[in-house]
This record gives structure tokens, C-alpha cells and sequence, in this order.
């Protein structure tokens, strides 16, 4: 029987595993050989090694599309073996550099149009992934901010739902995430990353950038609100499943969160972890966000209490609060009506014709 680690893990994030791409039939062969939260990642890297094996094969006669999904399994299993897997930090970091390489070897068989960023920001250089629409010549883009334990590789089908109404989404990994995470930590004035990557982006003719979107995904939809009060060139924000302040549950959280925001900040122990996580605090900052902000939740969300992002929305002018009565975490379990209408929302708001929808 698995420990309760893994039971942790698949009571509050299975839906999100499904939902970003993990087979279920890779993730129910994986759980069963899996015993301890210590075999977790070896294993999760064993199934990602198969399909990555499939992708070479699938590469050597030619058949591009079959590779591409390939390597993109591969890399988000590769992903949610490390996302909170803090035993052996070197294993972790190899982990992260793979499955990396496997979304860049993906998006070169899926998706021409990506390419990868290098953003110079304060103490070093964060990364981004930028996709575009088919058939869009200047379209407005979204920039897509993961949460604690989330990354840009993780964020394939979320960027699909902008991509199919004509916007363009940057994913991009800031202070202690992902592959930026392994050199620079945590850090709650997150706009140090998004400005330089818009002022990145300025030069180029191939995006409108009188039409830029903001979307964060859970602690991400702490450091969207925060950006984007600091940074008018934003023209919405759009936030799901997010804190108002994060210390503020700390006690609540799974132990393995606990533990990665630890790792991820630089604190000495959990104590010094509480104590950073209640710097990651929105009070007064909603208040100087003056474009439209989506605040989205599901009530049944076990880590970030629903209350905490309606708080968000009524401090924010142009807040719109909406609330899932059987939504998880992330509105994960129920993706189908969740997504379509954040990128609804973002695509009115950033004015997408209805006709660019479906190219």
C-alpha cells in the first residue's frame, strides 16, 4: 500500500495531474509500483523514460506528431515526479533539466511557433516559453505564471485554451520556479520578473502589445495580482485558486508543500518558512489594480480556502469573483467549464474577435 505521502499527493493534486497532460493509465501503473513518498520521483522517471523512448522511436521513422506527444507526456511525467519532491534536491534538478529539454523537443514537433526565452532580471536570468496563434499575424498575448510547484512545462493544454482564440501566451518560469527556481528563490515583489520580460518582448512586431493578459494559477495567482498592480502596460488579469496571503494557511498545508516553499524560499526550517510565506501578502495591493481582474476558486479547494481569493476580488476595483460550488484546487476537476471561460474572459478583454476563434 502506498504511504500516506502518496495518498496526500493524489487526494489533492490528481485531477491537476490528468487534467496537464498525465495519462491515466501512466498514472495508475506508476502509483501501483510505487511504495514510499522516497520512490515517487524514480518511478515517475521510469514511466517518463518510456515514453521518452517511444518519442526516439517515433523520431527515427519520421513520424514527427507521434514524437511530439511523446516527448510532451514525457515531460510533464518528468514534471510531477519533482513538482514537490524535495528528498534528494540533485535528482530533483536533473529531473527538472529533462523535462525541460523534453517540452523544447515537444513544442519543436507540435508547435513551430515556440521559442524559448532567456529574461535577464535581478541576481540572474529567468525563462520563458512563448507560443503563438496559427494564422494570427500580431496577435495579444497572455503571460502564464505557475505557482509554487508548477512550472511552464506544465502548462501545454492551459496555453492551448489562449492559442484557440487567437492570443499568444508566454509561460514563463520566475524567482523559485522550475529551471529559474534551481538558482534563484522565491521572492514575493514577482513583478522583478514580469516587467523585464515585457520590456524583452517590447521590440518585436509579431505581438500587440497595447493587449497584454496576466493568468496565474494558484500561489501564480498571488504573484499575477501583485505584477500586475505594478506594471501598466497589463491590460486584464485573470487569477485561479490564489491567496490573498499565503502564511495565512500555512498550518493547513500538506507537509510536502510545507517543504517545497521551504526548499524554494532559502528558509532555515518551517518556522522561517511561515514567516516568509506571510510576506507573500496582497493587503493594499488589490487596491492599485485598475484594470479588469477574474478571481476563480472552486469551494471545495483543501489548500487555498476559497475565501482567500474572493478577498481578492472584493479589494480589487475591478474585481469579478467566481466561485465553483464542486471545484478543487486550481478548478482542476472540472477543466472543461473552468478554462474555456478564463480564456473567454481574457479574450473579451483583450478585445479577440470572435472570428480569429477556432483557426
Amino acid at each position: 500500500m502506498p504511504d500516506t505521502a502518496i495518498e496526500t499527493a493524489l487526494a489533492h493534486w490528481g485531477p491537476r495531474l490528468i487534467q496537464n497532460g498525465v495519462d491515466y493509465n501512466d498514472l495508475m501503473a506508476t502509483i501501483a509500483r510505487t511504495e514510499t513518498w522516497a520512490d515517487w520521483l524514480p518511478q515517475w522517471n521510469r514511466t517518463a523514460d518510456e515514453q521518452a523512448e517511444f518519442a526516439r522511436e517515433a523520431d527515427a521513422t519520421g513520424h514527427a506528431l507521434t514524437a511530439g506527444q511523446a516527448w510532451r507526456r514525457a515531460s510533464v511525467n518528468r514534471h510531477f515526479g519533482k513538482f514537490v519532491w524535495m528528498v534528494d534536491l540533485d535528482l530533483a534538478a536533473e529531473a527538472t533539466h529533462r523535462s525541460v529539454w523534453e517540452t523544447r523537443t515537444a513544442l519543436e514537433r507540435l508547435d513551430p511557433s515556440g521559442e524559448r526565452l532567456e529574461i535577464p532580471i535581478p541576481d540572474g536570468t529567468a525563462y520563458a516559453n512563448l507560443r503563438r496563434p496559427a494564422g494570427v499575424e500580431r496577435p495579444p498575448y497572455v503571460v502564464v505564471i505557475p505557482g509554487l510547484d508548477s512550472t511552464k512545462e506544465e502548462f501545454f493544454y492551459f496555453e492551448q485554451s489562449f492559442l484557440d482564440r487567437g492570443m499568444a501566451t508566454v509561460s514563463l518560469d520566475g524567482p523559485g520556479q522550475g529551471e529559474t527556481g534551481l538558482k534563484l528563490r522565491i521572492r514575493p515583489d514577482y513583478e522583478v520578473a514580469v516587467s523585464p520580460l515585457l520590456d524583452l518582448l517590447s521590440d518585436r512586431d509579431d505581438l500587440d502589445h497595447a493587449r497584454i493578459g496576466v493568468a496565474g494559477v494558484s500561489l501564480g495567482a498571488y504573484y499575477a495580482p501583485r505584477a500586475v498592480a505594478h506594471e501598466p502596460r497589463v491590460a486584464a488579469v485573470a487569477a485561479i485558486s490564489g491567496p490573498f496571503r499565503f502564511g495565512d494557511m500555512w498550518d493547513d498545508l500538506p507537509p510536502m508543500t510545507r517543504q517545497a516553499f521551504v526548499v524554494k524560499s532559502g528558509a532555515r526550517d518551517d518556522e522561517e518558512g511561515r514567516r516568509l510565506a506571510l510576506t507573500l501578502d496582497l493587503d493594499g495591493v488589490c487596491q492599485q489594480i485598475s484594470v479588469p481582474a477574474l478571481y476563480v476558486t472552486g469551494k471545495l479547494d483543501r489548500l487555498i480556502p476559497w475565501q482567500q481569493t474572493q478577498r481578492q476580488a472584493d479589494e480589487t476595483p475591478k474585481g469579478t469573483f467566481v466561485c465553483f460550488p464542486e471545484g478543487n484546487h486550481g478548478v482542476s476537476n472540472l477543466p472543461s467549464k473552468a478554462r474555456p471561460m478564463i480564456a473567454d474572459w481574457m479574450a473579451d478583454h483583450l478585445g479577440v474577435s470572435p472570428d480569429t476563434v477556432g483557426r
